[in-house]
């Protein structure tokens, strides 16, 4: 797909905001297969997708256990007959709040489980995808992050979440299923959007009532930006 100038020049200036960490032998030992073309729309079956090649996502996944069926099929039954848009806002801004309110096993709020998520994330962001920002909450994980060159968002997530899930089960036991099977995906439009969700994914936990500063979130971007800076200094 040709992108304009101002796409090329956007990518360029998210790319140099990504952070890039060194890899591991796990990560080596675990590389994906080189995706050559991307998928476009599509869907598993659960959630629409579009995988644009380098386009940047914001991108949201969340615990197997974080929200029973039988809310999301009454909430589908009282919103069938709103337009498709506000239908899908409308959704979306419905399971956000239910998550953040904490429901489920929340095994995120354990700090060797949220390491685990968080070092996954960063594991793989030395040659699969720039990573701009991320959050662990206590039952869902956000992060924007925009794919390298042949990497496939899809076959991205399906390592981020089969590793992490692995690494969790390592730390605090247990086993089976720890995510839900699909995904959120939605494909960022311009700066002004990637500021926009930058600045969701910093304040989400001070949205959830979990803190009152974002850099004091340990297992987030902007804890990690804090830490670096009080390095530096």
């Amino acid at each position: 797909m040709e992108r304009s100038r101002s796409e090329r020049g956007l990518l360029v200036r998210i790319q140099d905001r990504g952070l890039s960490v060194h890899g591991s032998e796990a990560a080596k030992r675990d590389t994906l297969p080189r995706m050559r073309e991307p998928k476009g729309r599509y869907s598993r079956g659960y959630l629409p997708h579009i995988d644009d090649g380098q386009a940047t996502q914001f991108v949201a996944f969340r615990l197997a256990d974080s929200m029973p069926s039988s809310v999301m099929n009454t909430w589908r039954a009282e919103l069938a007959k709103l337009p498709d848009t506000e239908r899908k806002r409308e959704m979306y801004v419905r399971i956000e709040a239910y998550l953040d309110a904490g429901h489920g096993s929340c095994v995120l709020g354990r700090s060797a489980a949220a390491s685990a998520v968080q070092d996954t994330l960063l594991m793989y962001a030395q040659d699969r995808y720039f990573l701009h920002e991320w959050v662990v909450m206590l039952n869902h994980v956000h992060a924007l992050l925009t794919p390298r060159k042949y990497q496939s968002l899809a076959m991205i997530m399906q390592s981020i979440k089969g590793h992490s899930a692995r690494q969790v089960h390592a730390a605090i036991g247990g086993e089976g299923r720890l995510w839900q099977p699909d995904y959120f995906d939605r494909m960022i439009r311009d700066e002004e959007h990637f500021e926009k969700v930058g600045k969701y994914i910093t304040w989400n936990p001070v949205k959830a009532g979990l803190c009152k500063d974002p850099t004091l979130w340990m297992h987030s971007s902007a804890n990690a930006r804090f830490r670096d800076d009080v390095s530096a200094d």
